[in-house]
């Protein structure tokens, strides 16, 4: 049994669930399988982005956002689906969840307010839709096919945002409800990313959690190996849109590939290698627009002989906040007022950092998430929840970028610019000195401005936040100078 989770890049469009469809279709000799999709790419962003503006009370753009996704799956289906009886009950589908969703917003706008919970049933909706196409694009294609909601399979606690599985009843809904499709044949297309409590209230695994719940199902039923499907071929040493010439890593232990997922590598959801290990599964990350391609293959005990090299991972679109304190004493308690805030309203921070002598923390968190940031922030260190948001003061933010400029109960709230994150991951053994000091090295070479650092407690690896502009020049310079380019050796 192969469970193969498909990604929102893989399912952006109708050409690519094609060739998504072409994948599975093809795979003559496999007689059991599960497909794991996400949501099509983008569409996940568009339902938080309507849960906000309904909560700010924006009618008019919830209801653009509603009806945008409605007409992005009703192309879709029109593409792909022969006019007739399937075709008419995957629309009559798609109408039927986006009113849902409507009504729901209208909900929010009603209460003025967006909790995690809430925010958890949203997102939902992009799953739903996706798995419910591609089964019928299967189906179509001659093989027999399901869509089954992951809100009836993976249960979960209630920490909404990031819930955690409870494996036993997850491994015993899974194989009272997809074992017996398996038996008959049946390729079960399960929603990845969300799933519920035992009371059946909807939760999410965090972002990007399809590749969790993929191999969440692998090891409740014993599957021989997880394939998790993306747009490049495995993981890399660089993001191949900066560089051109990066490697892949052809195979990493679990341990390792834990590791580079923390970090950020946009190809692994950071749990995603917990529910493989206790049995060993393999998991293997390979690329949908270039299917023949090996891919990287995660294991327990990599061969031996491996080529053994460092990756560089980057995330732009990111902005850093800054929260300060006016004297030290409070600092700590302004701290961990903060992350709690951000935690319960489900916004996730990339990167923490504050030195001894600060007196301000930062965070750093994606730009689309920054103005909803501040407002939750605002209403925790403010008695006035309205408190105006002003202009930018910064030079290199958009004009319609918000700022808060004022100090309140001892508490600063401000943006500093547009930011990037450059992570270096070391593997054991590829050098004596350990990747930071390499790292740290080469950027003093460059010359780039780096504004926050934070370090694991060994030299394995290391962050640095720097400006955005600089992130690709800087990612290209590090993978020349610390001899990832092919044909290059240290």
């Amino acid at each position: 049994m192969i469970v193969q989770k498909f990604g929102g890049t893989s399912v952006a469009n109708a050409h690519c669930l094609a060739s998504v469809a072409d994948i599975i279709t093809g795979q003559r000799n496999l007689s059991e399988r599960i497909v794991v999709v996400s949501a099509m790419s983008g569409v996940t962003d568009q339902l938080i982005g309507g849960a906000r503006a309904a909560a700010e009370g924006n009618n008019a753009s919830f209801r653009e956002i509603t009806a945008a996704v409605k007409r992005k799956h009703r192309d879709v289906v029109e593409a792909l689906l022969e006019d007739g009886p399937s075709r008419n009950e995957i629309l009559a589908f798609i109408g039927e969840r986006l009113g849902a969703l409507e009504r729901l917003y209208t909900s929010i706008a009603v209460l003025g307010e967006l909790t995690a919970r809430t925010n958890d049933t949203v997102v939902c909706f992009g799953e739903q839709l996706s798995a419910s196409i591609l089964a019928a694009v299967l189906r179509q294609r001659g093989v027999q096919s399901r869509a089954v909601p992951a809100t009836e399979l993976i249960v979960t606690d209630d920490n909404f945002g990031s819930a955690t599985p409870l494996l036993k009843p997850t491994q015993m809904r899974l194989k009272e409800r997809v074992a017996p499709l398996l038996e008959c044949g049946v390729t079960p297309v399960i929603t990845g990313y969300i799933a519920a409590t035992e009371q059946g209230v909807p939760t999410t695994l965090g972002r990007s959690g399809s590749d969790y719940s993929a191999t969440i199902i692998a090891a409740c039923l014993g599957a021989d190996e997880v394939w998790i499907w993306t747009d490049v071929d495995g993981i890399l040493t660089a993001d191949p849109n900066i560089v051109p010439r990066a490697r892949p890593l052809r195979e990493l232990s679990y341990t390792e590939a834990a590791n580079l997922a923390r970090f950020g590598a946009e190809v692994l959801h950071p749990r995603t290698i917990r529910p493989v290990i206790a049995n060993g599964i393999p998991l293997r990350i390979k690329n949908s627009f270039n299917s023949t391609d090996p891919g990287t293959l995660v294991v327990e005990t990599p061969c031996p002989e491996r080529e053994r090299l460092p990756a560089i991972v980057s995330a732009t679109g990111l902005s850093l906040i800054t929260v300060g304190s006016e004297t030290e004493r409070s600092r700590l308690q302004t701290a961990i007022r903060a992350l709690q805030r951000l935690d319960d309203a489900a916004l996730p921070v990339l990167m923490v950092s504050q030195s001894y002598s600060e007196q301000g923390l930062n965070l750093i968190v994606r730009e689309q998430d920054q103005a909803h940031c501040l407002r939750v922030l605002a209403n925790e260190f403010t008695d006035r929840p309205s408190w105006a948001l002003a202009k930018s003061p910064i030079a290199s933010e958009p004009s319609d970028t918000p700022t808060l400029q004022s100090v309140n109960n001892g508490c600063a709230l401000g943006i500093r610019e547009r930011v990037a994150t450059v992570s270096v991951i070391g593997v054991p053994g590829w050098n004596e000195t350990g990747i930071a000091s390499c790292a740290f090295a080469a950027l003093g070479k460059h010359g780039v401005r780096v504004i926050a650092v934070a370090q694991a407690t060994t030299e394995d690896s290391v962050s640095f936040c720097i400006p955005q502009d600089e992130v690709a020049g800087t990612v290209r310079f590090l993978h020349r100078e610390l001899g990832l380019e092919h044909g290059l050796h240290r």
